[in-house]
């Protein structure tokens, strides 16, 4: 079924675009019952420090962005209009190529079972980006991602000061290095929509758990991989954004 082209406002509405922060609750997983809302409640004791809820629910978290960012990077790449967007494209499949592989590594260590499919409201951000074309396809793209990604980050901060498992750490230090350079170089395509970013990132509406939930793997299905294009030779750590002058108001 062809989904319907929307607007770039419209788009923001759709889903709040808070599924990259949404508490995941994925305790069919790793063989846990959710018996409290606490993200504290340490789930197992690993050799790398002890595992959380909110340890758990992050890996899942940095493996779901990937399950729809690094197709949709590749869309950019493709599709984009302009050599920023194209440029913010292999940014983004480079990056989430290196932090599934870190997914990958750690979660059999933890005691994690990824998921495979993104969420449905991750699925929907690709079909909406897929409905657009040209500068249309761009902007719609960038916006979502904006949102996304200055949702997620907050959240690594978050987990990396309070983590207790080395594992996870490691993760959040490399989430950081990666969303950081995904948030500038979405800035330096010049499309993003502050106002309505800033307003989604802190209102989204309030979904379904349904919705925001990856599926569970097929019991003995293959992890899926996000590989890497060769050739693709990108850095994303340490970013430097470009300033700009602001134009003088009056």
């Amino acid at each position: 079924m062809r989904v319907t082209q929307r607007t770039a406002g419209t788009v923001f509405v759709i889903g709040g675009l808070g599924v990259t922060l949404a508490a995941l609750a994925y305790p069919a997983l790793v063989g846990v019952e959710t018996t409290t809302t606490s993200q504290d409640r340490i789930i197992a004791n690993t050799r790398y420090g002890p595992l959380t809820e909110a340890d758990r629910d992050f890996v899942v978290k940095v493996r779901a962005a990937g399950l729809w960012e690094h197709p949709l990077g590749l869309m950019a790449m493709e599709r984009g209009t302009t050599p920023a967007m194209k440029e913010a494209g292999k940014h983004l499949v480079a990056g989430h190529s290196g932090l599934d592989e870190m997914c990958r590594k750690i979660a059999p260590e933890l005691g994690i079972t990824l998921p495979n499919q993104a969420s449905p409201q991750q699925q929907q951000f690709v079909a909406t980006v897929d409905g657009s074309t040209g500068q249309q396809f761009d902007t719609t793209a960038v916006n979502i991602m904006r949102v996304t990604h200055g949702q997620i980050f907050p959240v690594i901060a978050k987990i990396r000061a309070n983590t207790k498992n080395t594992m996870v750490r490691e993760l959040a230090d490399l989430a950081n290095d990666t969303v950081l350079d995904h948030i500038t170089v979405l800035e330096k395509t010049d499309l993003v929509n502050y106002d309505q970013v800033n307003f989604q990132q802190t209102t989204p509406p309030k979904l379904p758990k349904a919705e925001l939930t990856p599926p569970a793997p097929q019991p003995g299905s293959p992890v899926l991989v996000l590989n890497r294009p060769e050739g693709l030779d990108v850095n994303t750590t340490s970013p430097t954004p470009t300033p700009t002058p602001t134009p003088a108001v009056g």
